[in-house]
């Protein structure tokens, strides 16, 4: 468990599954998220490569927003596939983000964290800047959708880059 001032952040289990797919389908997170099936979400929870978080408040234990990562080991890569926060604009996605990136580089010992993002994310890519990550580039039209063919902007942080980060913080 990662634990934050105001969340719990823990690996999910199948009883979690159902909020995270309501979570995803979203209005004001649908167009920025690939929406998982009920099976996908259950194969991520077995899946040594994979961390499926749920944010848990813990005065309520009320889910709060979760996240989807891809681990590889051998290369020390950090992936962050999916974040979702359910309440915006009070810090819950910096706050999330910053015990990201200290679990990733602090506990697992990763030397690369990274993301894509669309760019109509604009609170997503204001998020992924102010906390210090770099933009890699655009894989240009990378993604079908229903919104038609979309970007991602790809961010990074290396493991040098965030302790000198956190020493700024």
């Amino acid at each position: 468990m990662i634990r934050t001032s105001r969340l719990n952040i823990i690996e999910a289990q199948e009883g979690d599954i159902e909020k995270i797919i309501e979570i995803e389908s979203r209005p004001d997170t649908r167009d920025f998220l690939w929406i998982g099936t009920y099976e996908e979400h259950k194969q991520e929870i077995k899946d040594p490569n994979h961390r499926l978080l749920v944010f848990k408040d813990p005065g309520n234990s009320e889910t709060l927003g979760y996240a989807l990562i891809r681990l590889d080991f051998k290369s020390e890569i950090f992936e962050l596939r999916r974040i979702a926060i359910i309440d915006k604009g009070i810090g819950y996605g910096r706050e999330s983000m910053i015990a990201l990136f200290k679990y990733a580089f602090e506990d697992l010992g990763m030397n690369r964290f990274w993301l894509d993002v669309y760019p109509d994310n604009v609170i997503g890519i204001r998020l992924y800047e102010s906390l210090g990550m770099h933009k890699d580039g655009v894989l240009r039209q990378n993604y079908k959708a229903e919104r038609g063919y979309l970007d991602q902007i790809i961010y990074s942080m290396l493991k040098d880059e965030y302790f000198k980060f956190r020493r700024k913080a």
